[in-house]
């Protein structure tokens, strides 16, 4: 009786363990299935969010759409300038109208002159400009430092190398929506010691504009604008982000670099721009180079106006313009200043 009482003990462990056992391997399959379905659920859901999302474009570097080289052309009295955005290769890209790497020494330079409707970016890479306006702003740009200066409905203004060196510098000119074209002028200058500056991997920056490796410049653009100034050393390599349906364009100052994803990249060498399409959220560039490479990276907010140009004055149509010529030979609405004054620095 005892030994049978033991056996039949045993085989209800028996029993018991392979339940539990069962039950355990079960409840184990079913963890396993709820898991898969709260993550192909989440996975779904982050798809969905994606493509909910206007602004979302696929993860990958921009490519080249455009290469063209900037080659010396006489401009102003005496000076000379590389001419990027503003070239025939190039008219314009909005938002942006002109971009020169300009050069000269006094007395060369760009004496008095208006300008309405846009705004004028300086960035002196050498030397120093004198500038003075009709309103009485005077002042020394030296190198390394910036002047925004947004015209808005009309300044009159000299810029004129000073000093005994060669002036190197980067003038962009940014346009101003229609609402915004007759504001009134107005300056942010910063000198080179203020413009914020990073470095990361071989990669040096400076953010005149917008943003870079989390740094942020203190300048505010009207129109939404980003300017950064890279120098890439030997082998370095960058992935800089770009707003997706904003256009962006890079002038090689020197050096050469391959510019958009691997397999796709397009060497681009000094004094060349470089038009990027519209078909990624950054831009890789690489230094494959034994020599530092130094470029400026532009991007802007599309305005999708009209751009009627005629000169130094910049509108959405052509009675604007014809109005703009009006008022400044008149010396009104906004040019009242400009029949009688006259800069020291071009006499």
């Amino acid at each position: 009786m005892i030994g049978s009482d033991l056996r039949s003990s045993s085989s209800k462990n028996n029993i018991l363990h392979k339940a539990q056992e069962v039950v355990g391997n079960l409840l184990s399959k079913i963890k396993q299935v709820e898991t898969q379905r709260v993550n192909l659920q989440a996975e779904e859901g982050y798809k969905c969010k994606r493509r909910k999302n206007s602004s979302y474009k696929q993860v990958m570097s921009r490519t080249v759409d455009l290469i063209f080289e900037s080659k010396w052309q006489d401009e102003g009295v005496g000076a000379r300038v590389r001419r990027s955005i503003g070239h025939a290769e190039l008219r314009n890209f909005d938002p942006f109208l002109l971009c020169d790497e300009f050069c000269g020494r006094a007395p060369a330079g760009f004496p008095d002159h208006p300008h309405r409707g846009f705004e004028t970016v300086t960035y002196l890479l050498q030397g120093e400009v004198n500038h003075e306006d009709f309103m009485g702003h005077k002042g020394k740009i030296k190198a390394g430092d910036l002047q925004w200066m947004t015209a808005g409905r009309g300044i009159v203004h000299c810029e004129m190398p000073g000093g005994k060196e060669d002036t190197l510098g980067i003038q962009l000119w940014v346009n101003l929506k229609r609402t915004d074209k007759l504001v009134k002028p107005a300056y942010q200058e910063l000198v080179d010691k203020d413009i914020p500056k990073g470095e990361k991997s071989g990669v040096k920056v400076k953010v005149i504009a917008g943003e870079a490796f989390g740094i942020k410049s203190p300048v505010y653009t009207r129109t939404p604008t980003s300017y950064l100034d890279f120098t890439l050393s030997s082998g370095s390599q960058l992935d800089q982000p770009i707003t997706s349906d904003w256009n962006c364009f890079a002038y090689i100052l020197s050096g050469e670099a391959a510019f958009g994803p691997e397999g796709k990249e397009k060497i681009c060498t000094a004094h060349h721009t470089v038009a990027l399409k519209r078909d990624g959220d950054h831009i890789h560039v690489h230094n494959k180079s034994s020599e530092p490479c130094h470029f400026i990276l532009v991007s802007g907010k599309p305005i999708g106006e009209p751009i009627v140009q005629h000169g130094p004055f910049v509108m959405t149509t052509q009675e604007e313009i014809m109005q703009a010529m009006s008022d400044y030979r008149g010396a009104k609405n906004g040019f009242e200043n400009a029949a009688t004054w006259n800069s020291s620095y071009a006499d």
